[in-house]
């Protein structure tokens, strides 16, 4: 049995905030992959099912951020699990935007949520960051992360959230070098992808250099797109999940 719990602030006021991707993640996890309804539980919401035939406990705490490790050690005791079995996907100010970073135990990073949720369960869970970039100032943070993600964002956004739902059995299996990996080249193909269509909507003029997202270190080679009626997005990314 493996817990993945999304952390960020609960009600529609809070649900396009940088700070909810975290929840965002665990929403297309269990849309992906058809879990029950989320209903009211451990202080959060909370859907059961099964991913990759290993039942699998999704939750969202609903206690704000500042709380979140209230509603995580309601769900792990509960059922009791120990740290091993939890994972918690949580926003990054400290990587750019679309870079993610995984790894078991550590420091809470200033982040609030783990901060509740280190005293509460122990640090050895899987801790699953997703990059969010930083404002640039210290006093700007907090309207940042409580911000909506903006227009541009969507370039890499629903890519990543849809890799991390199609992919989800590598969170349940520990296999952070694996999924970070899936995670990675899914964001790079939607950034050539774009790149791509800004170029053929630009017209007879030279092709500009490309700029890379600031979540990239490396320039991506060509994707073949192969032509059909979904977009080239849809289809370079069904050509990652093996679904042609």
């Amino acid at each position: 049995m493996h817990l993945i719990v999304g952390l960020g602030n609960p009600g529609k006021k809070y649900a396009g905030n940088r700070h909810n991707i975290g929840a965002m993640s665990v929403d297309r996890i269990a849309r992906i992959h058809g879990f029950e309804p989320f209903r009211n539980k451990f202080k959060g919401l909370f859907a059961d099912g099964r991913i990759d035939g290993l039942r699998t406990l999704l939750l969202k705490p609903q206690t704000f951020m500042n709380n979140s490790g209230d509603s995580v050690k309601a769900a792990a005791g509960f059922y009791q699990l120990e740290p091993h079995h939890i994972s918690v996907i949580y926003d990054e100010l400290d990587l750019a935007p679309g870079k993610v970073r995984i790894k078991t135990g550590g420091g809470n990073g200033g982040h609030n949520g783990l901060r509740s949720i280190d005293p509460r369960i122990g640090r050895e869970y899987q801790r699953i960051r997703l990059g969010i970039g930083h404002p640039g100032h210290r006093e700007l943070v907090t309207r940042h992360v409580l911000s909506d993600f903006h227009k541009i964002d969507n370039e890499w956004l629903p890519p990543l959230l849809e890799a991390l739902g199609q992919n989800a059995q590598l969170i349940v299996k520990r296999d952070a070098s694996g999924l970070m990996n899936k995670l990675a080249l899914a964001v790079q193909i939607a950034d050539q992808v774009a790149e791509d269509t800004r170029l053929r909507n630009s017209g007879p003029e030279a092709p500009r250099p490309r700029q890379r997202s600031p979540g990239h270190d490396r320039e991506t080679p060509p994707v073949q797109e192969k032509s059909d009626d979904r977009g080239p997005l849809a289809s370079a990314l069904s050509k990652l999940f093996n679904k042609e």
